[in-house]
């Protein structure tokens, strides 16, 4: 695949190429998805339950990628107990982990980094709650907020899950693909854009869009969907869609239904 970037929209308009929104179009002929599974009672749902009457002691041990050890599990046990989405309790430090880290990090507004010390510790001990951006939005809904580059999920009203994102990169850009058995060529602005929209389509496992492949894609305006990517970095990378870590795309589908609410609002400022 050819990759040229262009320096603004106007040129994608005049360059006799495909215009295109976001990172995924519904192919001619595509079979649904298995219905969604039931999902169970609340009660047994993993997300944030209400902070313990008794004080929290965070281990307070400096931990950095690659750690191991009981500090680790409490951490990973911790970002579970508040919403986030660590993996396993295995008392292991790795991407799974530093991505909902990094979540929690943002919603404390820590700068993100892989190193766990003395303020995240402090937050872990005394969190914050996500801040809401739709004030009158439904008790179920999904917001994403694009100045953080976090996704709540809201169910019956409680933050369920919390996670770490990269939207759409805002750089316009023209890719050469093999698509529908022929090379076309397809332009776009790689936007998220802020606005209220709600869940539509969705496809199971790995689907193959004009732009790359989507893992679990749930999309909710038009060619945009939350979808899991291998690579989802500390900024906006994709080409308008809202990547995840491979680890919630796997449980998002179980806990996001179709028609539900997603709010999308901010705008990403790079440094």
């Amino acid at each position: 695949m050819r990759v040229r970037r262009l320096p603004g929209v106007a040129a994608l308009l005049t360059a006799g190429a495909v215009v295109v929104s976001g990172c995924g179009a519904q192919p001619t002929g595509l079979r649904a998805a298995a219905p969604l599974p039931t999902p169970p009672p609340a009660a047994a749902q993993q997300g944030p339950s209400a902070v313990p009457a008794e004080t929290v002691t965070a281990p307070r041990k400096t931990l950095k990628l690659g750690a191991k050890g009981k500090s680790v599990t409490w951490l990973q046990k911790r970002l579970s107990q508040l919403g986030y989405r660590p993996g396993k309790a295995d008392g292991q430090y790795g991407g799974t982990t530093l991505a909902a880290v990094w979540a929690f990090q943002k919603v404390n507004d820590i700068r993100p980094t892989s190193t766990v010390a003395r303020r995240t510790w402090d937050a872990l001990e005394t969190p914050k709650a996500p801040r809401v951006l739709a004030r009158n939005g439904k008790p179920t809904r999904a917001e994403i907020n694009l100045t953080k580059q976090i996704m709540v999920l809201y169910v019956g009203g409680e933050a369920k899950l919390i996670t770490h994102i990269s939207s759409g990169s805002g750089v316009p850009y023209c890719e050469t693909a093999t698509w529908q058995g022929k090379e076309q060529r397809f332009c776009g602005s790689a936007r998220t854009p802020t606005g209220d929209y709600r869940t539509t389509w969705r496809v199971s496992g790995w689907h193959r869009s004009y732009l790359g492949e989507l893992y679990n894609p749930i999309f909710f305006n038009g060619g945009i969907a939350f979808h899991g990517a291998l690579s989802v970095p500390l900024y906006p990378a994709s080409h308008g869609c809202v990547r995840l870590p491979m680890n919630v795309a796997s449980v998002l589908p179980g806990m996001l239904g179709k028609g539900v609410p997603v709010h999308v609002r901010g705008a990403y400022r790079r440094a």
